[in-house]
């Protein structure tokens, strides 16, 4: 029987996911596993990666694991994910025999891909998830899809419970939209949104009108304030945001309505410059912390003296994708040994 894959947060209880924090807090202060031991994980990458290749693989070695890496295209076959289809074009291989080739030689499979952002209904479906998930007989990790980060938002929730205690009931947690050169997508906004209204805290959405975030994801952030006791409000005013605030989590996305028409989008985000975190925005909070995905884009999204600045915290926030990642990896292969 097929254990579970971890495809989004929204997929896992709180108790499931509070079960993977203490874990990974257990890893940061010490504790060892060998759930790994004569086993290997696949990473296929259809998307650039630093954290998160970088703390897979670490984590599958920490594990007593060995990782192996494949990126279909660059050193592997292309791969078609859509089922009834003539093959006549650059993908040489279906994911229906790659997942199951892979699900018989690894343990967990874990799979990066990016949306097209070009067609907004095809993102929302995730096929290339949707297809692994279907094919694989292993668990399958999401390492980043069209429409989710898990991984980046435990190691998130890691980092707030880190600093601003195990409870967040009381705390102002804010996420700002910042400018960017080119659209990106909503999975990590939407990942770390619905993952902070899961806390009790009061969390404050700032974007320009064209960039609020899918009405889906808003729906089901409030439905996890109701339920936790917490708040979730949108602003288009950013600054006044930032007040009394504890943590800023900065994050570019696109506005969603112009998914495919972006040279429409483009002048609606050039007028939104002045979104930059800088200094005077934080001194506008109750010396909150600074996060950040990464990688960023220095002077355009936040300023040097913010992302250096005693405040910030994204170095640790990418140290935790090391911890979160070995949770989640354990917990997986755990299954699949019993």
């Amino acid at each position: 029987m097929k254990s579970r894959d971890l495809y989004s947060l929204e997929e896992l209880t709180d108790a499931e996911i509070g079960r993977l924090l203490e874990a990974a807090a257990s890893f940061r202060g010490g504790r060892t596993s060998s759930v790994l031991a004569r086993r290997s994980v696949a990473l296929v990458f259809l998307a650039p990666s630093l954290r998160t290749r970088s703390s897979m693989e670490a984590a599958i070695a920490r594990l007593g694991g060995h990782p192996v890496v494949i990126a279909p295209g660059a050193g592997a076959w292309p791969t078609e994910v859509r089922d009834g289809v003539r093959m006549d074009g650059d993908a040489v291989e279906h994911v229906r025999e790659a997942a199951a080739v892979l699900a018989r030689h690894h343990a967990v499979l874990a799979i990066r891909s990016f949306p097209g952002l070009e067609d907004a209904e095809e993102d929302r479906r995730d096929p290339v998830l949707a297809a692994y998930r279907a094919h694989s007989t292993v668990p399958v990790v999401n390492m980043e899809s069209a429409r989710w980060h898990p991984l980046q938002a435990l190691a998130d929730r890691m980092t707030l419970r880190r600093e601003l205690g195990p409870s967040l009931a009381t705390r102002r947690i804010v996420l700002t939209w910042a400018p960017h050169p080119k659209p990106l997508p909503t999975s990590v906004p939407a990942s770390f949104l619905l993952a902070a209204a899961r806390t009790g805290a009061e969390v404050i959405v700032a974007r320009p009108d064209a960039f609020a975030l899918p009405p889906d994801v808003m729906a089901a952030a409030q439905a996890h304030a109701k339920r936790t006791g917490g708040t979730v409000r949108e602003t288009a005013d950013q600054l006044p945001a930032f007040d009394r605030a504890h943590a800023v989590y900065a994050k570019s996305w696109g506005a969603p309505e112009y998914v495919g028409r972006w040279d429409e989008e483009a002048p609606i985000r050039a007028r939104h410059a002045g979104w930059t975190i800088d200094e005077t925005a934080m001194e506008r909070t109750e010396d909150g912390i600074f996060l950040h995905c990464l990688p960023v884009r220095r002077g355009v999204v936040v300023t040097d003296g913010v992302l250096d600045g005693p405040r910030s915290r994204v170095i640790d926030q990418a140290e935790d994708r090391l911890w979160t990642a070995m949770a989640v990896l354990e917990e997986l292969a755990g299954r699949t040994a019993r």
